[in-house]
C-alpha cells in the first residue's frame, strides 16, 4: 500500500469518535442484506478526506438514499490512519463492506479476488464513458473492477510569484526543464532570508517512491521493471541522471536539509518558506481555503522535464475509486448507487470538483464540461492546466508490487544525500527488485499489453 494516503487525513478526528464510528460497524461490513420491509442494506466505507470531501460524500448518500425505497446505504467514514488495519480484519473475517473506495493499482487487488467485476452490475453506457486516460485504473483487459471519481496528477510544481519576481524572474512562467529550474534557483537564492529556500521538493525514500514514477519515465522512457518484469531497468543515464538532479538541489541548498512540511501538504508555500513547491494538484484547495491571499499570487504548471527528456510527461496521474467487494451478497445493489452516484448525472459530482478547488480531474467527458461550465470555474485558471496540460500526458501508477517503487526512492535519498554512489544506490536497487520479481513471480503477472 502506498504511504502517500496520509494526506487523507487533513480532517481530526478525536479518539473517542473514532472508536464510536468503527464500533458502529461491527465485526466488518455491518448487517447487510434484505430487511423485514424488503429494503436491501448496503455498506459504504470511504477514507476520511478534506472536510468539503466528507460532506460530499454524507449528501451523496443522503440524496441517494433519499431518491427511492428499494436500497439504504449505511455510509462508514474511516479514519486514513486506521483504513489498512480495518480493511484488512473485515476481508479476512468474509465481512468487507460492500462498496468502497479505494485507490492506486487495482492489479493486486483483482488477482486476490477481491474485487468484483463491474460488468453486468453497472451498465455498459456508463463503462463506456470512463476516459482512455482513467482505463488503466479501472480494468484489466475487457473487465472493468473499478469506476473512478477522480484523477490528480502527482506531480504539479507551484511558484509564488513574488519570490519570483524579487529575483528578476517572470513570474507567469516557471521552469520547462531540469536545466532552467537550476538556472532559476541560483538566482533565486541570493534574494531569501533565513529559512527560504528555492525549492521545497519530495525528499525522502516513500515519497519519491511514490511521486516520481512519472519522471522515472520523463527521464528514461520507461520506468523500474522490463516489459516483461523479469528483470530491473534502472541501470541507465536517464534514472542516473534523475538521482543526480535531485542531488544538485540538495548540494547547493536549493532545497532544505529537513522538510518543511510533509509533501503532501502546502504549509511551507503558503507560509512563503518555498519560491517553487512541487506537490499535487490537490495543494491547490490547501493554498484556496488557508491561504486565500496568496491565491492569485500563486503560479502553477507541469513539472519540469529533463532536459533530453525521452518521454512525454513528468507526473504520476494519481487516482481513487469505488469498488464492489468481490463477496458482496449484494452486488447488484451496490452496482445500482455506484452508477447512480458516480456514473450518472453529471451534477452530482459537481459540488465535488467544485467545492474541492477544481484541483481534480473528472474521469467523464460529460462532468468535465459540466464543471467547466459553473460560474465559479472563471476564477480557476488552474483547472485548465491540471486538466489540460498535465493531466492528459502523466503516466498511470505502476501496477508493479509497491516494494519495487520503494526500492528506487531508496535509491534516489540514498544519492541525494550522498550516502551511496549513484552505482551503488541502483545496485542496491536491483537486488531488492530482483528478490521481488522472484517472491512474487512477477514475469507470470506482467501485463499482457
Amino acid at each position: 500500500m502506498h504511504k502517500r494516503y496520509s494526506r487523507l487525513a487533513v480532517t481530526v478526528v478525536a479518539t473517542a469518535a473514532v472508536g464510536a464510528l468503527l464500533a458502529g460497524c461491527g465485526a466488518g461490513g455491518g448487517d447487510t442484506g434484505d430487511s423485514a420491509d424488503g429494503v436491501t442494506t448496503i455498506q459504504f466505507w470511504h477514507r476520511t478526506f478534506t472536510p468539503v470531501e466528507n460532506e460530499w460524500y454524507a449528501d451523496i448518500v443522503k440524496k441517494f438514499n433519499e431518491s427511492q425505497d428499494e436500497i439504504k446505504v449505511v455510509d462508514t467514514e474511516v479514519p486514513a490512519d486506521a483504513w489498512d488495519q480495518k480493511m484488512k480484519s473485515a476481508q479476512a473475517a468474509g465481512k468487507a463492506p460492500d462498496i468502497y473506495t479505494h485507490p492506486g493499482s487495482i492489479q493486486d487487488a483483482v488477482n486476490a479476488g477481491q474485487l468484483h467485476e463491474l460488468n453486468g452490475i453497472v451498465s455498459d453506457d456508463a463503462l463506456g464513458e470512463i476516459i482512455d486516460a482513467a482505463l488503466p485504473v479501472s480494468a484489466v483487459g475487457d473487465t472493468y473492477y473499478a469506476y473512478p471519481l477522480l484523477l490528480e496528477p502527482q506531480t504539479v510544481l507551484f511558484w509564488n510569484k513574488d519570490m519570483l519576481s524579487a529575483a528578476g524572474l517572470d513570474p507567469e512562467v516557471g521552469p520547462a526543464t531540469w536545466g532552467e529550474l537550476i538556472d532559476m534557483c541560483a538566482e533565486i537564492q541570493p534574494t531569501l532570508s533565513d529559512g527560504q529556500y528555492c525549492i521545497s521538493p519530495a525528499s525522502d525514500a516513500v515519497t519519491f517512491a511514490w511521486s516520481t514514477v512519472g519522471q522515472q519515465y520523463n527521464f528514461s522512457g520507461h520506468t523500474a521493471l522490463t516489459s516483461d518484469w523479469t528483470a530491473p531497468d534502472i541501470n541507465d543515464s536517464g534514472y542516473k541522471s534523475l538521482m543526480e538532479s535531485y542531488k544538485e538541489l540538495w548540494d547547493n541548498d536549493y532545497m532544505p536539509k529537513q522538510a518543511l512540511a510533509a509533501y503532501v501538504e502546502g504549509k511551507d508555500f503558503g507560509e512563503q518558506k518555498a519560491a517553487f513547491k512541487v506537490s499535487g494538484s490537490w495543494m491547490m484547495s490547501e493554498i484556496g481555503s488557508d491561504y486565500p491571499d496568496l491565491l492569485g499570487k500563486t503560479g502553477i504548471g507541469a513539472f519540469p522535464n529533463a532536459d533530453d527528456a525521452e518521454g512525454d510527461t513528468a507526473t504520476t496521474l494519481g487516482n481513487f475509486k469505488w469498488v464492489v467487494d468481490a463477496k458482496s451478497k449484494n452486488a447488484e445493489a451496490a452496482g445500482k448507487f455506484l452508477e447512480w452516484a458516480i456514473a450518472g448525472d453529471p451534477e452530482n459530482l459537481v459540488p465535488f470538483f467544485v467545492n474541492t478547488q477544481f484541483t481534480k480531474v473528472p474521469v467523464r467527458e460529460s462532468v468535465q464540461d459540466a464543471v467547466a461550465a459553473d460560474a465559479a470555474a472563471a476564477d480557476a485558471p488552474w483547472s485548465g492546466i491540471i486538466v489540460n496540460d498535465i493531466a492528459p500526458t502523466a503516466i498511470p501508477e505502476p501496477t508493479y508490487p509497491w516494494d519495487i517503487s520503494l526500492a528506487v526512492g531508496t535509491a534516489m535519498e540514498s544519492v541525494m544525500k550522498g550516502a551511496a554512489s549513484v552505482d551503488d544506490a541502483i545496485k542496491t536497487a536491483e537486488d531488492a527488485i530482483n528478490t521481488v520479481i522472484q517472491r512474487d513471480d512477477l514475469p507470470s503477472k506482467a501485463p499482457k499489453s
